[in-house]
């Protein structure tokens, strides 16, 4: 048996950890098809380099073509999980998904208001699939209590509208900043647009503040269905934003990194498309077996995987 010390080397001399990873803080649901909520959130900012610290909010059932139900965790023991871990490592982001219910939103809040200074990307979803005297409350409180901690809210293009703006009738759809308009009169510092569509089969993807448009990219519409986009994207963005990134790079980087991820994308299922978030580490050969496909960047697959240090 060894009479070294874990701490010591063969002369005695202490050894030096390795420095951790910053640490990204999910609050989302779990279900079982991997494609969306937790699940998604940890490989995503797994990939990008972060450690994830998942906190479930709810249990989602569905495939990986719709949801079926939901059951909520009780928001004190929501706040318990966060609580205890928040109390032993240092978190450098948060993430919000779905919470689950009003009160779950409002445990979650408080414990955000703790942690003021520490960026807190917020994505939201579809909740069409609730019940209205569900989604009602729920999208009550998210505007009260989350949006006005939220320094960047993901989403949908027309998920966005319906949220932010339920009243619009104009013929055609808002713009990125009249939605960051909307979503700055309810606190939030700026939104992250998504799914913008362009009359020449692509999409943008827009940041704006209230004052305008910040960065986008545009990118070829894909001519499939995806399930878990908006979550890989935000938690792209929530990791990026933990290493220090400024926000309008981060951005960049995040679309860019979902991109890649749809253009690898693969049907588990008889449902929908799921992004590969690990598309960077297949072993050498396979993007020749897969015919190194041009991604829709117009990028080929024949650069060398980057480092699982979120460079991508």
């Amino acid at each position: 048996m060894s009479s070294l010390t874990p701490d010591t080397n063969e002369t005695g001399e202490a050894l030096q950890e390795p420095p951790a990873p910053t640490c990204v803080m999910s609050f989302n649901a779990t279900e079982p098809s991997g494609a969306t909520g937790l699940a998604a959130d940890v490989a995503t900012i797994s990939a990008m380099g972060s450690h994830a610290l998942p906190v479930v909010t709810s249990v989602v059932i569905r495939d990986t073509a719709e949801i079926f139900d939901s059951h909520e965790i009780d928001p004190d023991t929501v706040a318990e999980q966060a609580r205890s871990i928040l109390e032993d490592v240092q978190v450098a982001a948060f993430k919000v998904g779905f919470l689950g219910t009003a009160e779950g939103i409002s445990a979650v809040a408080e414990i955000l208001s703790d942690y003021p200074d520490i960026p807190l990307v917020t994505y939201l979803s579809s909740l069409s699939w609730l019940e209205e005297d569900v989604s009602q409350p729920y999208e009550d409180a998210f505007r009260e209590l989350i949006l006005p901690a939220t320094d960047v809210l993901v989403g949908n293009h027309k998920t966005l509208t319906d949220f932010l703006l339920p009243e619009w009738d104009a013929e055609r759809l808002p713009s990125a900043r009249e939605l960051a308009v909307a979503a700055g009169e309810l606190g939030t510092r700026c939104v992250l647009v998504s799914g913008m569509q362009l009359p020449d089969h692509h999409i943008d993807n827009v940041l704006a503040t209230p004052q305008g448009a910040v960065t986008g990219e545009k990118y070829e519409r894909f001519e499939t269905t995806f399930v878990g986009a908006g979550e890989t994207l935000s938690a792209a963005l929530a990791a990026l934003l933990a290493n220090g990134n400024e926000l309008h790079l981060s951005v960049s980087e995040a679309l860019n990194f979902l991109d890649q991820s749809l253009d690898a994308g693969y049907r588990p299922g008889m449902g929908h498309v799921i992004p590969d978030r690990f598309f960077w580490a297949l072993p050498p050969g396979e993007e020749e077996a897969a015919g190194e496909q041009p991604s829709a960047t117009g990028l080929v697959d024949d650069e060398p995987p980057p480092s699982k240090r979120h460079v991508h």
